[in-house]
């Protein structure tokens, strides 16, 4: 298979996690056969300071004319400290949403074995979580009719049927691949929009008849998140709850290192790890590359390479049984961001066979195992 992606390293440590990435797609291009083209482009504070832009018009236009983006992070420290700042990076990335017809935001929430005690929940919560939340990107309340008075202000919430039924089939055809349940989180109790939402997912839902669907309130959702997050296999919800939701879940794991994402478009998709730029950590080989990683294997995924997605999940997995990552994970065995690259694109390039013996391990080789 042959197919163009474009990289956006961005700012901070984008560029540092954006690299192992490359390094471990290339290793899968080797073992399976494919051949991957990657265009790299500006974004964020670097595209300011090269460009001027945020979002130069040719990085748009990469983007557009690929099959899939893999983007890093943005955000610089002087953008920050500055609240009167007329260009910041943040636009850029807005700016690429709508660009790319963004519509679908899709966060898989998972636990492994020996990182439960990173969690702020107890062990026996957090055991064996695996759910992905389906997060509705360009409609509802951050897009409606607003307004502001010196007596009241008002943000309308605004969703067309196109909107929830496009991401709505997104959010059953993955369950269809996983444990087929999935969990539509509204306000149909108080909000029309909501109550929208149910009569279209529902009379959607006749199309997938093998799936199970129930509806929770939000408020219920973020009780439930915490409380039974095990229960969860698929959730759909609508823009600001999913924003909200999503953000929640994001600390079960117990490391944002480990969280990948995607943004389906109307035009093309884009696959990022969900922490920030981390600018402390730029330049110093210190962040955890595995979310960047895994946004990759998602990326693979999205292209139907699921062997090679699913190769990628069971070497991170390996690593992080042998008690191998950075220092962040608090593990026995700790790696720089590079060398964990290096040990994934070295096991993905090999048999399904070979694993790390103790003895490499303790000699930290990394480039040759």
């Amino acid at each position: 298979m042959k197919k163009k992606i474009a990289v956006l390293p961005g700012d901070g440590v984008g560029p540092e996690v954006i690299d192992q990435a490359v390094k471990v797609l290339d290793a899968v291009a080797d073992r399976f056969d494919h051949f991957f083209e990657y265009c790299y482009a500006d974004v964020g504070a670097i595209a300011i300071d090269h460009h001027g832009d945020p979002l130069p018009e040719v990085t748009l236009e990469t983007c557009l004319h690929a099959d899939a983006v893999l983007f890093g992070a943005i955000g610089h420290p002087r953008y920050d400290s500055d609240p009167n700042a007329q260009v910041r990076p943040e636009q850029g990335l807005l700016r690429l949403r709508k660009g790319l017809g963004l519509y679908a935001n899709v966060r898989p929430v998972t636990t492994y074995a020996n990182l439960l005690h990173l969690s702020p929940l107890k062990e026996e919560k957090v055991k064996d979580v695996d759910f992905v939340i389906y997060r509705e990107l360009t409609g509802g309340i951050y897009f409606g009719d607003k307004g502001r008075t010196n007596m009241e202000a008002y943000d309308v919430c605004t969703y067309t049927r196109n909107e929830v039924e496009r991401i709505a089939r997104l959010a059953f055809e993955a369950a269809q691949k996983r444990r087929k349940k999935v969990t539509c989180v509204d306000k149909a109790n108080v909000l029309e929009s909501s109550r929208f939402w149910r009569d279209i997912v529902r009379n959607l839902s006749d199309d997938y008849p093998e799936v199970e669907l129930d509806f929770m309130y939000v408020d219920n959702a973020a009780m439930q998140i915490i409380q039974w997050p095990t229960q969860f296999d698929v959730v759909l919800t609508s823009n600001m709850f999913g924003d909200i939701l999503s953000d929640e879940a994001s600390v079960i794991s117990g490391s944002m290192g480990l969280l990948p994402s995607a943004s389906v478009g109307v035009n093309t998709s884009l696959f990022e790890p969900i922490h920030g730029s981390y600018p402390q950590a730029a330049g110093e080989d210190l962040a955890n590359p595995m979310a960047a990683i895994l946004s990759a294997a998602m990326m693979l995924e999205s292209f139907g390479l699921w062997e090679e997605g699913k190769a990628i999940r069971n070497t991170i997995t390996h690593l992080l049984e042998r008690g191998i990552g950075t220092a962040e994970l608090n593990l026995e065995n700790k790696f720089s961001c590079s060398q964990i690259g290096d040990m994934i694109a070295y096991l993905l390039a090999e048999s399904e066979s070979i694993r790390l013996t103790d003895q490499k391990i303790a000699q930290r080789i990394s480039t040759i195992i």
